[in-house]
């Protein structure tokens, strides 16, 4: 009697390892589960050694798995607010006990304020922008301490002899220059995703110095599926002179979504020049004409050959048809003139038939002949927007612009080095479609820039709120004003000043400390 082969009855759950992925990324390594990864988030802290047979793609340096730890460990402090220390000068809470601000600002550790910001938000912030500081080989104050000694890190890595004698000369090329970097950031960007809504964004400020390196850990906690876009700012068209090789015109602003499913569709309104376009009209309105050739990405025949089909063109009337019923009608096909390569169109044949009155054929000259090609309405309105390009050229966006902004609220006085200048936040802000009720999120507050700008946003188009976080640093730059040299109290003087030329009342925003 032959043995019947049995067979399980169950297939995986594909739903559960999506929301699995969408719970915990950094899990995720080359599409599958790093069960190391998952087991140190979930607390468990003996699996030290991962298996070297499970080699994947990915960012790796000294103290990474401390740093992950770091994410899981839970708060020491508490939350306390600082009655009359906001715009509420007369130092009582409101009936209720507590301030009703929705706005914030906590003078704390960013990594404490993270965790204790778990209880109560996660999940509920919709646009997150940070400017951490730039690994300028500086020290900075976010120091976790769970790399390895220097020295030792050193010996292992043979830029040190037994001695302690320096065997190179390129300090920025030891690992510890960005290791010590990356264990900073890497808890603060995991718990900060778990504070996004599943509609919510993240931007990132960054130089040069750590660009590649914060590419990756972005890529790992937020997951690659999740990338936006990586722009180019010119934020300084003079160059800046401290690059031996070049004069450095640009930073770069990383962006990265919660759930790319559930991102914002991101636009900017339209500027004069791009409404000029729309300089055609029917009894619809005003309208444009884009072409419904495929122009960029995979525009061959070959990348998508269900969108190669002919559509057909009464020349007498520029009507369109997908059936050849007339013998006069003329034959199109989506083939780049230049290359005479098959292409294929931005529409399927669903599409088509479902939007087809926003189509029309039109003759055009092409090397000197006369051909048809299909054209789509675009028609204006009000709220039109445009996607924005990833490099911004504005010269708003000068971060000259922040010193003066700053300046000119504090009676010329010099309170902070290379502030934001508030035009860059507004177009982020626009960016994330920011409305009623969403909350921003700013956990390296420096300038105040972020505030400023929401205040303005809330003013101005939408009332939103904010939470700023930053640590009673005292800066160490030279020429700034020694009665804001602490870049908290500058911080939230600057949102004093502003709410009051904004006349936004005495009750906008609650200052709060973090107490151990």
């Amino acid at each position: 009697m032959a043995h019947e082969k049995l067979r399980p009855d169950y297939l995986f759950d594909e739903t559960k390892i999506a929301q699995l992925k969408q719970l915990a990324p950094e899990c995720f390594e080359d599409g599958k589960i790093n069960f190391t990864t998952l087991s140190q988030n979930l607390g468990d802290w003996r699996l030290d050694e991962e298996d070297p047979k499970l080699e994947h793609f990915g960012l790796f340096w000294p103290g990474k798995r401390d740093a992950r730890k770091a994410a899981a460990l839970p708060p020491e402090g508490t939350l306390e607010p600082v009655w009359g220390d906001g715009l509420k000068s007369d130092g009582t809470p409101d009936s209720d006990g507590v301030n009703d601000s929705k706005n914030i600002f906590i003078e704390g550790e960013n990594l404490e304020v993270l965790k204790l910001l778990q209880k109560s938000y996660a999940g509920k912030i919709k646009m997150i922008y940070i400017d951490p500081p730039y690994n300028t080989g500086n020290d900075f104050v976010y120091d976790d301490d769970f790399t390895e000694p220097l020295q030792e890190y050193l010996r292992r890595t043979g830029q040190v002899d037994e001695e302690g004698k320096a065997m190179t000369t390129n300090k920025r090329s030891d690992g510890r220059f960005h290791s010590k970097w990356l264990c900073m950031m890497y808890p603060r960007l995991r718990l900060a995703r778990n504070l996004l809504r599943d509609d919510g964004v993240i931007f990132v400020s960054i130089d040069d110095n750590e660009l590649s390196n914060l590419s990756l850990i972005l890529n790992e906690v937020f997951g690659p599926e999740n990338f936006l876009a990586t722009f180019i700012i010119q934020s300084n068209p003079r160059g800046s002179q401290s690059i031996k090789s070049v004069a450095s015109t640009h930073e770069y602003l990383l962006t990265f979504a919660k759930n790319f499913e559930f991102a914002p569709e991101m636009g900017l309104s339209l500027d004069q020049k791009m409404q000029n376009e729309y300089n055609l009209q029917d009894a619809q309105g005003y309208y444009r004409l884009l072409g419904l050739r495929q122009r960029g990405g995979a525009w061959r025949r070959s990348d998508r050959p269900s969108l190669y089909y002919p559509i057909y063109v009464d020349p007498i009337n520029n009507s369109i048809s997908l059936d050849n019923d007339e013998q006069h009608y003329i034959e199109v096909l989506p083939v780049q003139p230049s290359t005479n390569i098959d292409g294929s169109w931005r529409w399927s044949k669903r599409k088509f038939e479902d939007e087809n009155v926003l189509l029309i054929g039109k003759s055009v000259q092409r090397e000197g002949k006369e051909v048809y090609d299909i054209f789509q309405k675009d028609y204006f309105t009000e709220d039109k927007k445009t996607k924005p390009k990833s490099i911004w050229l504005e010269k708003e966006l000068n971060y000259q612009n922040g010193t003066t902004e700053l300046k000119d609220l504090f009676n010329n006085k010099e309170v902070f080095n290379f502030p934001k200048p508030i035009y860059l936040l507004d177009k982020i802000m626009t960016l994330s479609n920011l409305t009623e009720g969403d909350i921003v999120l700013d956990f390296f507050g420096g300038s105040g820039t972020t505030a400023h700008a929401s205040i303005n946003y809330s003013v101005d188009k939408e009332n939103i709120s904010f939470i700023i976080v930053q640590i009673p640093e005292v800066a160490e730059y030279k020429d700034i004003d020694i009665e804001f040299a602490n870049i908290a109290k500058a911080c939230a003087e600057r949102i004093r000043r502003v709410c009051q030329i904004k006349k936004v009342g005495f009750n906008y925003f609650s200052l709060i400390r973090v107490c151990l």
